[in-house]
C-alpha cells in the first residue's frame, strides 16, 4: 500500500538501533527522508548507511543526545520543517523504586516527558501551518501494565501521555496527529539484557528465563523491530489522519484487556 509518504521528511529519535532503527527503516520504505539520531557516532553511521543503501532515500546522521539543548538543536537544524517526529529515547535503568534519589528521577522524567514534549512544541505549528503532520511517541505497555523495577519510566511515560491527551484533540483540525506506540517483549537489546540479568540472580539458563517470559505472549514470540517500524509508518500514513490520541499496544496480546 501507498502509505503517501513519498517525499516527507522525518525526524526519528534514538533510531541507531532496536525499535527507533525498525521505524527510521520503515519511513525510509515508504519514501521519506530522514534525519536519524543516536549517541554512538559508528554505529549511527552505519545505520545511516544500511538505510540509503536498502532504500536511496536522503538519509542524514545526527549524533546527540536529544534530551540535551543541543541535541535538539542538532536535530532541528538538520530538518527545521519536519513533517514527522517519532519521539524515542532509553528509559531508566530498571530499579527498586526505594533506590530512586530525586536526580534519579528528574533525570527519567526529562528523558522520557520533558523531552518529547519539548521537540513537539518545537515543530508543532509549522505541522499545523502546512496542513500535514505526525507525531508518533515510542512509550511502553508498561503505561497500562506495570513491570517491576519500572516504575520510573512506566511513570514518566504516563504522564507524557496524559499531557499530550489534549493536545493532540487540539491540534486534529489541521491534519496534525498524535499517537503512541506501546511495545511489548520486542526482540530488542533492552530486553536481552533483562533476559541475562534474571538469569544471572536466579541462576536459571537464559533460553529457560526467555521461555518463561514468552509463555505469558498469547503469540508465543517477541514482536520484531520491522514489525513495530510497519505500525509507525502506517500511523504516519496519509491514511490515518482521522487516528489521533490514541495508545497502540504491539504487544502480542500480553495486555489482557478487552478494551
Amino acid at each position: 500500500m501507498d502509505l503517501g509518504l513519498s517525499g516527507r521528511k522525518a525526524i526519528v529519535c534514538a533510531s541507531s538501533r532496536g525499535l527507533g532503527k525498525g521505524c527510521a527503516m520503515a519511513l525510509a520504505q515508504a519514501g521519506c527522508d530522514l534525519v536519524v539520531n543516536g549517541r554512538n557516532a559508528d554505529t549511527l553511521e552505519a545505520t545511516a548507511e544500511e538505510i540509503r543503501t536498502a532504500t536511496g532515500v536522503r538519509v542524514q546522521a545526527v549524533t546527540a543526545d536529544v534530551s540535551t539543548d543541543d541535541g535538539q538543536r542538532a536535530l532541528l537544524d538538520a530538518c527545521p520543517e519536519p513533517d514527522i517526529l517519532v519521539n524515542n529515547n532509553g528509559g531508566p535503568p530498571p530499579r527498586d523504586f526505594k533506590q530512586l534519589d530525586r536526580d534519579a528521577i528528574l533525570e527519567g522524567v526529562t528523558q522520557n516527558m520533558v523531552t518529547p514534549i519539548e521537540l513537539i512544541q518545537a515543530v508543532i505549528d509549522g505541522m499545523c501551518e502546512r496542513q500535514f503532520g505526525r507525531i508518533v511517541n515510542v512509550t511502553s505497555s508498561s503505561v497500562y501494565m506495570p513491570i517491576p523495577g519500572l516504575d520510573l519510566s512506566s511513570g514518566a511515560r504516563a504522564g507524557l501521555t496524559s499531557f499530550l491527551a489534549g493536545v493532540a484533540r487540539g491540534v486534529a483540525s489541521k491534519n496534525v496527529t498524535i499517537n503512541a506506540l506501546l511495545p511489548g517483549k520486542m526482540d530488542t537489546d533492552r530486553l536481552a539484557s533483562s533476559f541475562r540479568n534474571t538469569s544471572q540472580k536466579t541462576g536459571k539458563p537464559i533460553e529457560e528465563v526467555k521461555a518463561m517470559v514468552l509463555q505469558q505472549v498469547p503469540a508465543a514470540r517477541m514482536g520484531t523491530a520491522a514489525e513495530f517500524g510497519d505500525t509507525c509508518a502506517f500511523l504516519c500514513s496519509s491514511q490515518a489522519g482521522y487516528i489521533t490520541g490514541q495508545n497502540i499496544l504491539v504487544d502480542g496480546g500480553l495486555y489482557p484487556s478487552a478494551f
